[in-house]
């Protein structure tokens, strides 16, 4: 048995022509084994590590490229922003209620905004819900709302519905002394938008603020957009809501909002 074990084989390369030997391996059948093994696994290794750290990895069926990737982040982002957008239309319509019903309007937008709408909402039955509706909707009727000739309104600020002007980072947060705005990070030649409707008081050049667009609202609201590349409006536009107003300029965008003459957070109504 031993001798059987002890057994060595011989691997000759030789030239064809001249039988001359070139190289020789000689080997147990334990060591060839083992040779064969170690050579598998480095082979799936490479094989593994050229599927796993390179392109190649898109050649598998089914595997998600980087424009799926691309894809199903933007609609991840589309709709995180359309549920921000329907919670704030909710909170102004409550906001609207609250204040027809003779109740005190909600102050404090952010502690609601931070929690669950749905368990807030869930604290209201039907019942309410449905007269609130109603007098909601004879008040729209007997005001005219959508007319030219409607009364002006006075409504708390998170009663209003803010269009996010800019889709980015936070790179400096606001400041009431310091800085009484937002500075936003974009991807160049991004389009700045309008945050709500109004009318463009003022849209040019500062040595100060670059290009840049003020736009008054209703409700005492101004909204000043600044530091861009170009702008899209002209003194004396009426903007909507969302309609572009300017470029940005050097990735970046300082974004302020003014109530009743003084300054406010905007990362308080928008979701950059």
């Amino acid at each position: 048995m031993a001798k059987k074990n002890s057994t060595l084989y011989r691997l000759t390369l030789s030239d064809d022509a001249s039988h001359k030997k070139i190289r020789q391996w000689r080997f147990s059948r334990l060591g060839g084994a083992v040779v064969a093994l170690t050579s598998l696994m480095v082979l799936f290794g490479v094989f593994y590590a050229l599927m796993a750290l390179t392109p190649l990895k898109t050649t598998i069926p089914g595997y998600p490229d980087a424009h799926f990737k691309k894809g199903a982040i933007a609609n991840a982002l589309k709709i995180d922003s359309l549920e921000n957008e329907m919670f704030r239309w909710t909170l102004y319509a409550e906001n609207l209620s609250r204040i027809l019903s003779g109740e005190e309007g909600l102050s404090e937008a952010d502690s609601i905004i931070s929690g669950n709408p749905s368990r807030y909402l869930e604290t209201v039955s039907r019942e309410e819900m449905a007269r609130r509706d109603s007098v909601l909707r004879t008040f729209v009727a007997s005001e005219d709302r959508f007319g030219v000739a409607g009364t002006k309104r006075d409504l708390p600020l998170e009663g209003l519905h803010l269009f996010t002007p800019l889709k980015g980072a936070v790179s400096r947060e606001f400041d009431m002394v310091l800085h009484p705005g937002v500075d936003i990070t974009a991807p160049a030649k991004s389009v700045v938008c309008a945050a709500l409707d109004g009318t463009v008081i003022s849209a040019g050049w500062t040595d100060e603020a670059g290009y840049s667009v003020v736009v008054q609202h209703q409700e005492n609201i101004i909204s000043c957009y600044k530091h861009n590349q170009h702008l899209l409006v002209k003194e004396g536009d009426k903007v909507s809501a969302g309609k572009p107003v300017a470029v940005v300029g050097q990735n970046q965008l300082h974004f302020e909002l003014w109530h009743k003459g003084e300054a406010v957070d905007p990362a308080k109504y928008c979701k950059f």
